[in-house]
């Protein structure tokens, strides 16, 4: 196991959202253009509202990939029974450009923690191929893993999460 993902196993990504992979791509999400996303890093929900910019530095504009955000918290990191929530699902994004390239089938949704401290995941996927996937008609008991099955994506090549919790009145002024 790459030493990349050293801080997926730490903050159970790997294990209770993602089966153990080796990381072949790299990815680098960035919020409002100088917010960057690394693994374990605290985001005020306020920072998040817009959807990120996610570049794929790897491939080629004939590899496409599939970009999938969830939250595995919900509705709390105690008792995570609407495990996971899906945020976002960006498919046939070209490699070596960003999101913005793809299609996206399930549409930005900001982060919003209600209780305690919960992890935003963002995955990436190689498509063997162009194709349509198919999508969740609700976001809530979203299962990365199953989704990847179904939609013949396989393991990870790539994975990213940081760690939001609810502001404060104060602290939104």
């Amino acid at each position: 196991m790459s030493r990349s993902v050293e801080p997926l196993i730490v903050g159970r990504v790997i294990g209770e959202v993602l089966d153990p992979f080796n990381p072949s791509v790299k990815m680098i999400v960035t919020y409002n253009s100088n917010t960057l996303v690394f693994n374990g890093r605290e985001l005020y929900p306020s920072a998040v509202v817009s959807k990120p910019r996610v570049e794929v530095q790897g491939g080629d504009l004939r590899s496409l990939f599939t970009l999938v955000m969830i939250d595995p918290d919900v509705p709390g990191p105690s008792d995570p029974y609407l495990r996971e929530h899906l945020h976002w699902i960006v498919t046939d994004i070209p490699g070596t450009t960003d999101a913005s390239f793809g299609r996206e089938a399930i549409s930005y949704e900001s982060p919003k923690p209600n209780i305690g401290i919960h992890r935003f995941i963002f995955v990436l996927f190689k498509q063997d191929r162009r194709k349509p996937v198919v999508v969740p008609s609700f976001r809530d008991h979203f299962i990365t893993r199953q989704f990847a099955e179904e939609n013949n994506l396989g393991l990870p090549v790539a994975a990213v999460y940081f760690n939001a919790q609810r502001e404060t009145a104060a602290r939104r002024r």
